[in-house]
């Protein structure tokens, strides 16, 4: 069953983070994932923990590919040079299965 999380950033670098997605993608794409909706937040009106000012969805064919995608070497090395450098705080916003 596929499964999305809908999840909220707190960018400190847009330009580092477009790299990073740059960089990930294709090795999301072979893990049977993809982006969903993706939007830039001008303006957050009732911060729960932090200003969030980037809300995409992310989906997979199954939580397998999920985690195997998440625990692939090559991400994680993607996600040191970029992701960590680029976003000051991550949210899960919510994670649900999709028929």
């Amino acid at each position: 069953m596929r499964i999305e999380l809908l999840v909220g950033l707190e960018l400190n670098d847009a330009r580092l983070y477009a790299e990073y997605r740059r960089q990930m993608t294709p090795l999301l794409l072979q893990h049977q994932g993809d982006f969903g909706y993706d939007f830039v937040v001008q303006q957050t009106l009732k911060p729960a923990n932090s200003a969030i000012n980037r809300v995409f969805t992310i989906h997979f064919a199954s939580e397998q590919w999920m985690e195997s995608f998440f625990s692939h070497p090559e991400y994680l090395q993607i996600k040191a040079r970029y992701f960590e450098k680029s976003v000051t705080n991550t949210h899960i916003l919510a994670r649900y299965h999709i028929a």
